[in-house]
């Protein structure tokens, strides 16, 4: 999903005049057919690079003490935790792979990197987003196992069960996404306007009426509200808990059945539905963008249409941040790492809750 640009963005700027243009405005200067850059001025320019700098770093170091955190400390080996690491390497993809080579193309408005890394990165940006998508359903089922069914979570949901889970996220979320964008069904009928915007230094990756909607709809509309439906229930369920644990003519009769449900299962709940709002939040103005273009061939301009795709990004970025303001045992193991205690004798085993 990297590099889309709006269309009428890209008529505007591949069919402007060159007459009456240096060869700084120009990507490949030396080429007629060059694409035009994207005219923003020094200050600008700094302040996006440094913005785009400081969110990659973020989300490369963030994630990073993610993965080291659960990979290092034994408490934090459990099922949920196994599909938080692999949504925190997802996160750090994004970070290596997709913001660094998106940034240089936003301040600049070209793609210096040829035809052959462009549809790469693009299907990586697409990759990852679906990627993304998959471990939040995951998650979600988990703690809907966790809360509403208690007695069964820890013979259902085992370490194996998660990995089975992360695998056939990955392996799931790459056969759709590189699929469609190596078959090239997502263009399929776009041949005749893809070649009359080309310029040299473009990287499109437009999508067609029917993927546009269908790739919005399924992959994220669909799925939210799945996740949402089952966040609700898990609140419901929850609620009850808490209901039942105050009742003291009851509390007998429940407290056993009540006290598997271990305080650190809602807390991880709540927590985890945050990172769903927040990747909500995100995404929901870029995909609400593409649906309304594929049904009245009007969006957002191009300026907000590329915000749209940066707020995405940093979606990446905020997951971490989010883990360690409101999740106990991640802020404890981030401060252990940052403060180099992670690397005295069994820091491994030590005990990771707040008194």
């Amino acid at each position: 999903m990297d590099n889309i640009h709006h269309p009428l963005y890209n008529v505007m700027v591949n069919h402007r005049s060159r007459f009456s243009l240096s060869e700084e405005q120009l990507c490949f200067p030396e080429s007629n057919a060059s694409c035009v850059r994207t005219q923003f001025s020094v200050g600008i320019k700094f302040a996006l690079y440094m913005l785009f700098t400081l969110g990659t770093l973020i989300t490369i170091l963030g994630n990073s003490i993610v993965i080291v955190s659960i990979g290092h400390f034994k408490q934090l080996h459990n099922p949920t935790n196994m599909l938080i690491l692999s949504l925190a390497l997802v996160d750090l993809l994004v970070g290596v792979v997709v913001m660094p080579f998106s940034a240089i193309r936003t301040v600049h408005g070209c793609w210096f990197f040829g035809k052959v890394f462009c549809q790469l990165h693009s299907s990586f940006d697409m990759f990852l987003t679906t990627l993304s998508i998959f471990h939040l359903i995951c998650i979600a089922v988990d703690r809907q196992q966790a809360i509403c069914n208690p007695l069964h979570y820890s013979m259902r949901f085992t370490m194996s069960v998660a990995w089975i889970m992360v695998f056939c996220s990955w392996a799931l979320a790459a056969v759709y996404s590189f699929s469609l964008l190596y078959s090239k069904a997502n263009i399929a009928g776009l041949e005749e306007y893809l070649e009359s915007i080309y310029c040299l230094g473009s990287c499109n990756l437009l999508f067609n009426n029917l993927w546009g909607i269908l790739d919005s709809i399924l992959s994220f509309f669909f799925s939210c509200t799945v996740m949402v439906c089952l966040y609700t229930k898990i609140f419901i369920v929850a609620k009850e808990h808490v209901r039942k644990i105050g009742d003291t003519k009851t509390c007998s009769k429940v407290r056993g059945r009540v006290g598997l449900i271990k305080q650190s299962e809602h807390k991880a709940a709540k927590t985890l539905s945050i990172v769903l709002g927040a990747f909500i939040f995100c995404w929901m103005p870029l995909f609400t963008d593409s649906v309304i273009f594929s049904f009245t061939g009007y969006g957002s301009p191009a300026a907000v249409f590329e915000a749209y795709f940066w707020l995405g990004y940093f979606n990446s970025t905020l997951n971490p941040i989010i883990y360690a303001l409101f999740y106990p045992c991640f802020k404890k193991c981030f401060h252990c790492i940052i403060t180099f205690k992670v690397f005295s004798t069994n820091s491994a085993t030590m005990d990771l809750s707040f008194k």
